[in-house]
């Protein structure tokens, strides 16, 4: 069997680096909500720093790319998706049960929608650089 490709070597640079500013950016909004306005909506604050941890989380794996990293990287990127699909879901069928918005509200739509389709982008980066996976362009045989 053929060995993976490293997940953070080409294009991979710059989901990973996408990944990091993701982390970056919600890790340091919930941490100002939370140490500011944290009996105001505590349940959006605490979801933006869950989505900040797993922003880390998968950063760290997709940069490392190999072996262990590449599990906690898949692991990673499914709880994601399946929490901004959560999250957006009843955000947008049930607006007032959110008293403040998360990263994941309406599936990311105050980060340009880029939580929604990132974990995508991340699960087929994943698959795209599996072992077994033939190289674009090689011939089949």
């Amino acid at each position: 069997m053929a060995e993976p490709r490293r997940t953070s070597e080409g294009p991979g640079r710059i989901l990973v680096a996408v990944y990091a500013v993701f982390a970056l950016a919600a890790t340091a909004r919930s941490a100002v909500q939370l140490a500011t306005r944290f009996g105001q909506a505590p349940l959006p604050y605490l979801l933006s720093a869950v989505a900040g941890a797993i922003y880390i989380v998968a950063t760290v794996a997709l940069s490392r790319g190999s072996g262990g990293a590449r599990r906690v990287a898949w692991a990673a990127c499914w709880i994601e998706l399946l929490g901004v699909l959560s999250v957006g879901t009843a955000s947008a069928l049930a607006p007032g049960a959110f008293s403040d918005d998360t990263v994941w509200s309406f599936f990311g739509q105050g980060y340009g929608y880029v939580p929604v389709v990132l974990p995508v982008l991340g699960l087929g980066w994943l698959w795209r650089t599996s072992a077994g996976r033939r190289p674009i362009g090689s011939a089949c045989s």
